[in-house]
């Protein structure tokens, strides 16, 4: 019995493709992490040729890692790499934007290094970004598991297909669920709890729009919760702590949770 289902596991190894490891892909993820911010660097360097064999090194093992894949990949490895690589100095810049968001609207924040080097909803929003790019780029896999990494660091749950605007705010974070289909606007803040998910989760409407829309600077408060692809969550607004919503909300709007009076 044992010898069968040995033979069996084993069976079902040698016939499945070839994946990329996640220990690689998230020591790749940590190495450009610190090539782009020397806020998480842990070397210096002596002087720029220096610093761009080390870029180069990265970028060798993201083509290696995409090798591994490049059987269902939409492209070639080097042009997926060359793709996702020309958009790298846009989502730097983003993510400079989403650092000085968080410092600006933390009052315990002092710095962007404290914001980059420490703040759980940084990192979580950083990696979302890169996986994000990927995802847009059709590479199958690698988004998931660069969010599921920061997931199980951060305990914020970004699916790499949700639409974020810029200067994206996550203040604690712990327990944040952002759907797939959700889309953010700009200078939109949440805190920990918040949970931006679907009405159903049928697998036949996994190509629907089955997560909400928050328009620009909603401030969402912790353990609120927003479900349904219809929901619009209209700009301006503000959603308190608790609140359960299914139904849009129009721009400008204060919406809060109102305990019942307790009967004894």
């Amino acid at each position: 019995m044992e010898k069968n289902f040995i033979e069996r596991l084993f069976q079902s190894h040698r016939n499945a493709n070839q994946i990329p490891a996640p220990q690689q892909v998230c020591s790749w993820l940590n190495g450009l992490l610190q090539v782009l911010f020397p806020d998480l660097a842990d070397r210096k360097y002596r002087n720029v040729r220096d610093f761009e064999q080390h870029y180069n090194d990265i970028k060798l093992e993201l083509y290696h890692i995409l090798q591994t894949i490049e059987s269902d990949l939409p492209a070639s490895a080097e042009a997926i790499e060359s793709a996702f690589l020309q958009q790298l100095p846009q989502v730097y810049d983003t993510l400079l934007l989403d650092a000085d968001a968080i410092l600006t609207g933390d009052p315990a924040a002092v710095s962007r290094t404290e914001v980059i080097r420490t703040y759980p909803g940084f990192r979580a929003i950083a990696v979302f970004r890169l996986a994000h790019e990927f995802y847009r780029l059709g590479v199958p896999l690698i988004p998931r598991i660069l969010t599921e990494h920061a997931h199980s660091e951060t305990g914020i749950d970004i699916h790499p297909g949700a639409a974020i605007g810029e200067r994206f705010c996550i203040d604690h974070g712990t327990g944040i669920v952002i759907g797939e289909t959700v889309h953010i606007g700009n200078d939109v803040k949440i805190y920990q709890g918040v949970t931006l998910g679907a009405l159903s989760v049928r697998k036949d409407l996994a190509k629907v729009k089955r997560h909400p829309t928050i328009e620009d600077r909603v401030v969402i408060y912790a353990g609120a919760t927003i479900l349904g692809g219809d929901t619009v969550i209209g700009h301006d607004s503000i959603i308190g702590g608790n609140a359960w919503i299914v139904k849009s909300v129009a721009p400008h709007s204060r919406i809060y949770y109102r305990q019942e009076e307790e009967i004894f």
